[in-house]
């Protein structure tokens, strides 16, 4: 069965020596790509168009909305823009598939129950007014860096949202009306938009969409903001205006265009388009869109990032060196010559100009020439190669693996933990001003269990290697970080994937990779949480409600990708043939198909509690790793009878 795995995912990897998989599951970018298309007066092609109609058919909820993704309850938000995007496509109002979209969003306002993100986008087509919006000045990027609320200190996937949001807002840019979008203010809206309170309509969040409530800080912000929007100096105006653009410019170059998420790669573009109609900007964004679009057996729709390539191919070449390198040996080569084509050799231009951190060294999530460099992904690269190491398959030179170590060691907080692409620059009250109202912990980056996990085993690998490395103190601030986080129950909560399951996965392999012995409290505390939550066939299943909850929920059966991470986390403590792992290992073996696969699951990924995202790779990466570690631990118990043999007798050397 192993064997089977092993050679499935051999068979998936890339001409490039990478993994890469399908990477969708925000419900909320196909509309967001054709609105920006719209906006720049073009549209897909019909194959394309097609494809997008099909996606989103196939993802509709019973009750007529869409979720964030397909596992989640209908959202204003997302039921808004998706019937607006269909309705760009050509789709008519009569359509029952929209009819039935009407009569949910009908009674939530509307538009006017969407979250923040939402408006901002319709305000963009005219279907919504700018005055209804909690107010986003782009003269917040000519505050002093020293404020703790300047945008240069929220996480860089945030920052990177608002700011030609920020533009847009300042330039209260609107498409050109048409009939289409007329018929869309009289479809969208329960009372006709001229009879609109927008300044009510700012405060008002539908029930469905009201993930995380609005502060009194947010609604005291948004006053202040709102009184210097009817106040502000237009020569300031446009001196930030021209501060955004040259922000948005930095992050172009630096990525190659590609941007950090697909929501600034749309914006941007759209930016563009405004600022400079027909420009090369505009052009060499709309080479790049295409790099998010993604097939899938429901349709086409728009990847969370570019791609996980490097992510992904780090983990599989984990589990393939698990599995027994010598039988993967040029799948592993061609994995390690991705690997090492993919390091970031020099910072990104200007990092000073643009509050870029130093990333000379590092790894980014998907490839690099996205130019975001990641902690975790950095981590997870460095393992890699030191495994690949002893095999004579790295090639990655030590001067180069030193500076990834620097570059992780840069990014370690003062709480011992770390981030994702920086340390972390803003306080933890900033979170209270998130207006994204559909997400949380959109404002700071901090620490989390699977980054500084991933760090500390990297450091660990590279101690190893490297005795007389500074890592030491680094190393026991994040083994330090680890056990504050532990919950009393004995989890880690975990926030890039669904969700106790993985946080305790990564919790317990950076205790026991840091010296932690089967014994410790910590790991006994684990140990009995996954046993606690083991079904009675032997499996584990987490849903994304779980996480939008903030607790264990069952899915309705038994998931491998879940269970793989139950047992590597028992591995890890020493549980390799307790009565959980041997039921766990059965059940993964059992639910293995013929052809060495695993059935389609449920959504393993999430970001900021709310966001689903689909892993394609994970299926095929994470049950072969557990199951090689199985076979390892019984080969150990019953390793292979020696047996005596002897030379050959001579003719007549015995009688009869």
């Amino acid at each position: 069965m192993t064997r089977q795995a092993r050679e499935v995912l051999m068979r998936t990897q890339e001409a490039d020596g990478s993994w890469k998989g399908d990477y969708s599951g925000p419900l909320f970018l196909s509309p967001l790509y054709i609105i920006g298309l719209y906006a720049m007066e073009r549209a897909p092609d019909a194959p394309l168009r097609d494809g997008l109609l099909c996606y989103f058919r196939a993802h509709q909820n019973e009750d007529g909305g869409w979720g964030l993704s397909p596992e989640s309850p209908s959202l204003v938000f997302t039921t808004v823009l998706t019937y607006v995007a269909q309705r760009l496509l050509g789709v008519e109002a009569d359509d029952p598939d929209l009819v039935r979209a009407r009569a949910w969003l009908l009674p939530r306002g509307g538009p006017l129950g969407s979250g923040s993100w939402g408006k901002a986008i319709l305000a963009l087509l005219g279907l919504y007014e700018y005055e209804g919006l909690t107010p986003t000045p782009p003269e917040l990027w000519l505050l002093p860096k020293a404020l703790p609320f300047h945008p240069s200190r929220m996480w860089c996937h945030c920052r990177m949202v608002y700011l030609p949001m920020g533009w847009l807002y300042g330039r209260k840019a609107r498409v050109r009306q048409t009939p289409l979008l007329a018929e869309l203010k009289r479809e969208l809206y329960a009372e006709p938009y001229e009879r609109v309170d927008w300044k009510a309509a700012r405060q008002r969040v539908a029930d469905a969409d009201a993930y995380t409530p609005r502060s009194v800080w947010l609604r005291a912000a948004s006053r202040v903001l709102g009184l210097y929007e009817r106040l502000h100096s237009k020569r300031l105006r446009a001196r930030a205006l021209e501060e955004s653009l040259e922000q948005i410019r930095g992050e172009d170059l630096a990525t190659h265009f590609i941007c950090i998420g697909p929501i600034n790669k749309v914006l941007d573009a759209v930016v563009w388009h405004l600022a400079r109609p027909g420009g090369p900007e505009v052009h060499a964004h709309l080479e790049r869109l295409p790099d998010y679009l993604q097939c899938t057996p429901e349709g086409v729709t728009f990847n969370g990032y570019n791609s996980s390539q490097l992510w992904d191919t780090a983990f599989a070449i984990q589990a393939l060196v698990a599995s027994g390198a010598d039988r993967a040996l040029d799948t592993l080569a061609r994995a390690s010559h991705f690997v090492e084509s993919q390091q970031l050799l020099e910072d990104s231009p200007r990092p000073e100009r643009f509050y870029r951190h130093p990333s000379r060294g590092a790894w980014p999530f998907s490839t690099r020439e996205h130019g975001w460099p990641i902690s975790d992904c950095t981590a997870e690269a460095v393992k890699a190669c030191l495994l690949l190491e002893p095999l004579g398959l790295n090639r990655v030179p030590r001067e180069r693996l030193a500076q990834a170590v620097e570059f992780i060691r840069s990014l370690q907080n003062r709480d011992g933990g770390w981030a994702t692409y920086e340390p972390t620059r803003a306080p933890r009250w900033l979170e209270r001003i998130n207006a994204s109202d559909v997400f949380a912990n959109t404002m700071v980056d901090l620490s989390h269990v699977e980054c500084t996990s991933a760090c500390v085993q990297a450091l660990v690998a590279w101690r190893k290697v490297q005795p007389e490395a500074p890592v030491e103190e680094a190393i026991t601030r994040g083994l330090e970080f680890l056990r504050r986080t532990q919950r009393e129950d004995g989890s880690w909560e975990g926030a890039w994937g669904v969700c106790f399951s993985y946080g305790t996965w990564f919790g317990v392999t950076g205790l026991a990779c840091g010296g932690a012995a089967p014994e410790d409290p910590a790991l006994r505390r684990a140990v009995r949480f996954l046993e606690e939550h083991q079904r009675e066939d032997g499996s584990w299943s987490e849903t994304l409600q779980g996480c939008r909850e903030r607790r264990w929920v069952d899915g309705p059966t038994g998931h491998a990708v879940t269970t793989s991470w139950a047992l590597l986390a028992l591995f890890a403590c020493g549980e390799a043939d307790s009565r959980a792992t041997r039921r766990g290992v059965a059940w993964l073996r059992a639910r293995q198909g013929a052809d060495g696969r695993w059935p389609r699951e449920p959504l393993a990924g999430v970001f900021n509690r709310t966001g689903g995202i689909h892993y394609d790779t994970y299926l095929r990466t994470f049950p072969l790793w557990a199951l090689s570690l199985a076979e390892r631990a019984q080969r150990r118990a019953f390793p292979p009878i020696q047996v005596l043999t002897l030379p050959p007798l001579e003719s007549g050397s015995l009688s009869p």
